[in-house]
């Protein structure tokens, strides 16, 4: 199988398919893309990371050049002349391609200053506390991905795909063969741009040799390495940033030390943690990996079973890890009444026999997911399944009072007063009155 392996809304299935996972539907934006949890990393020591900064060979290089620098005129744009960059990569041995990365890292990170059409040595100190050497670290890796917009590998279908491919690579920590990483790049290409069959076949052609030389430039940037199995793999400068930079974009990306904490906590903390937004979704595996699957699920369904909707979405993001080997607990779940519904989509999900849900028991279900966002904080909301605003939910809010769920008056009450869609308010208005009045006739 060779599906596509930069979809960041799939990288998770990677973590146990190392590079197979589904293509991307290609109208999906970017704001869409769901905050991904990412497989625990250890990370060296913050001295040990700071100690290989300035042997990274862009870093080594641009220190270089700011001294070969000193203090001369520059062109309008800021940077060196086309005769100085000239000197400068002859006399230092640099590539030529290279010296406009090696400027911007060397005057954003403040090795150079640029005033009054003159470069001058910057304010950066060479002699730097572990924790700003990693700050200064970071801030060349943000240029280096930065530069894939203005074209930093010479390949515009790489550029286009750097940052899910570091996440790829990422996620395997034994690396990814590059023939995937090629496959990868291509299927997401045609799926993104569709493009005619002879230039595919044209970049099926150069892609290859392209991703070699991409994947120098990212060896000479310290992010990347290669395995003794021929794979790429990051550096353990390279882990270190990109966790910076996918933490930077909202994902879940823990070290082994802050997910071991929540091992041996019991269901009931966990899910109390997951609740309340101090445990995220990766704390999860690390859990799970203590425990049976049967006693894990039976314990979480005894939870569900009497809990609150936000511990039943809780409980839903655990059960969601397990396979059919939980599946005796799970059908003992469809003795609950509070936990038949999911019992039955889980069992249905894994292709095992499961009773059918009715239109009333989906529309339940949408009320307890909206339920769990009253309760919930942090990355365990973001996790629910919970109706779409439109059309749809003005439809569902006009069947909530119907299906007798315990909290269908706060769930329309709180869409009154906190939608902006005003006939998403106007529906749950009425739908609350309603709902309001059939709890009168049942008291009654």
């Amino acid at each position: 199988m060779a599906n596509n392996v930069f979809d960041l809304a799939e990288l998770r299935k990677l973590i146990d398919e190392q590079a197979v996972v589904p293509p991307r539907p290609p109208e999906e934006a970017a704001a869409d893309r769901e905050a991904l949890t990412f497989p625990p990393v250890e990370l060296a020591s913050d001295a040990e990371l700071a100690r290989a900064v300035p042997s990274v060979p862009l870093v080594a290089d641009a220190i270089r050049l700011t001294a070969w620098t000193g203090e001369r005129r520059v062109g309008p744009d800021g940077t060196l002349t086309e005769a100085d960059a000239a000197a400068a990569a002859g006399e230092l041995g640099l590539e030529p391609s290279r010296m406009r990365l090696l400027w911007v890292v060397a005057v954003n990170t403040g090795l150079l200053r640029i005033a009054r059409g003159r470069a001058q040595r910057g304010p950066l100190s060479l002699q730097l506390t572990p924790e700003a050497t990693l700050e200064f670290w970071d801030g060349v890796v943000m240029d280096v991905l930065d530069r894939a917009d203005e074209g930093l590998t010479g390949s515009a279908v790489i550029d286009g795909h750097l940052a899910e491919m570091l996440a790829t690579i990422y996620s395997v920590r034994s690396g990814v063969a590059t023939a995937n990483l090629a496959r990868g790049i291509l299927q997401s290409h045609e799926v993104a741009c569709a493009p005619a069959k002879a230039e595919l076949r044209r970049l099926a052609a150069a892609l290859p040799a392209q991703l070699l030389e991409a994947l120098a430039l990212l060896a000479y940037c310290g992010l990347v390495e290669q395995t003794p199995a021929g794979r790429t793999a990051l550096t353990p400068l390279g882990v270190w940033a990109i966790r910076r930079d996918l933490l930077r974009e909202g994902h879940d990306a823990p070290t082994t030390d802050e997910v071991r904490v929540f091992a041996d906590l019991s269901a009931a903390e966990l899910v109390d943690a997951l609740v309340k937004g101090t445990a995220t979704q990766s704390a999860v595996a690390g859990w799970l990996e203590r425990r049976a699957p049967e006693e894990a699920a039976r314990e979480l369904v005894a939870i569900a079973a009497a809990g609150t909707a936000g511990q039943r979405g809780a409980v839903g993001a655990v059960l969601e890890e397990l396979g059919p080997e939980a599946e005796a607990p799970m059908r003992e779940a469809l003795e609950h009444p509070l936990t038949r519904r999911y019992a039955a989509s889980w069992l249905h999900i894994r292709d095992l026999e499961a009773p059918a849900l009715s239109a009333d028991d989906h529309t339940w279900i949408a009320v307890d997911s909206l339920a769990a966002l009253m309760h919930m904080s942090g990355p365990a909301a973001g996790r629910l399944d919970t109706p779409e605003p439109g059309e749809e939910l003005v439809r569902l809010m006009a069947e909530m009072p119907s299906v007798g769920h315990p909290d269908t008056v706060a769930v329309l009450d709180m869409l009154a007063a906190a939608h902006d869609d005003q006939a998403v308010v106007k529906a749950a208005r009425k739908a609350a009155m309603k709902a309001r009045s059939l709890e009168h006739t049942k008291l009654g």
